[in-house]
């Protein structure tokens, strides 16, 4: 499977996943904003954006090996990988699948646990909807839950972004995507076998993935660090753009400084 990918920058590779149901675009301020940085690598997961779904079963694994051949196409043996929401289950997957391939690892606005029977029940009510009736069940039922209080009073413009991004989502990726989501297993114990360092970010107002989850995802590894980010919701890098780079930009930096060492 080969991803569309877009990057920017150069330097040490750091590949951003992005959020269920957007696509690599909600990373723009972090091509621009990191690319003095690292190198941004934001790939399109499959069925998003420029990305190709095919006809394998729905799997988070599946995803995670897009990205190792991803890697293999860059040319790149060792990277920071990421990610928000669906992001960071896929990030996790890596971790199962490809630990040797890990300078550092990001987890954002996502959890280790895996779904309780009523939230994959869900996931799977949402998938059927979106492939009978289109976008309309994102816009009524997902996208309340992306966004922060704070966003939803003030920052308009994100918002409407955001939308637009809901609306564009492919159905086929949608229900594709969900089914994977719903299957995938607890990671609590890939993280405490982690061997490289850990950034977990969270919105402070995220009701999906609360501050308590990312907590619990930092204090199960020994070398992690974590920021709540002020004022963001459950797209703290599409909400808070600054303060989600500068969490990226200091963790980088202490990367280099340890290789350096």
């Amino acid at each position: 499977m080969q991803l569309y990918t877009r990057s920017a920058g150069t330097g040490l590779p750091v590949v951003l996943l992005h959020a269920f149901p957007l696509s690599s675009a909600m990373w723009l301020a972090q091509r621009e904003g990191l690319a003095g940085a690292c190198r941004v690598i934001t790939p399109d997961l499959r069925g998003f954006g420029g990305s190709r779904l095919g006809d394998d079963e729905p799997s988070l694994d599946l995803m995670a090996d897009d990205v190792a051949r991803l890697l293999d196409d860059e040319g790149i043996d060792k990277a920071v990988v990421g990610g928000l929401s669906m992001g960071g289950y896929v990030t996790m997957a890596f971790c199962r699948r490809h630990p040797d391939r890990l300078m550092g690892v990001i987890l954002a606005d996502t959890k280790a646990g895996p779904d309780p029977p009523a939230a994959r029940a869900n996931r799977e009510r949402i998938a059927q909807a979106v492939l009978s009736d289109g976008s309309e069940v994102l816009v009524s039922d997902v996208l309340p839950g992306l966004i922060g209080q704070t966003t939803k009073e003030r920052r308009a413009m994100v918002f409407g972004r955001v939308k637009g991004l809901v609306q564009s989502a492919p159905p086929g990726a949608v229900a594709w995507a969900q089914r994977a989501m719903a299957a995938r297993p607890d990671s609590f114990d890939t993280l405490g076998a982690l061997k490289a360092p850990l950034l977990v970010v969270v919105g402070e107002e995220d009701e999906l993935s609360p501050p308590a989850d990312a907590e619990a995802m930092a204090g199960a590894v020994p070398e992690s660090r974590l920021e709540i980010i002020p004022k963001a919701g459950h797209l703290s890098a599409v909400e808070q753009p600054e303060a989600f780079n500068a969490a990226v930009t200091a963790f980088v930096g202490s990367l280099l400084g340890g290789a350096r060492r």
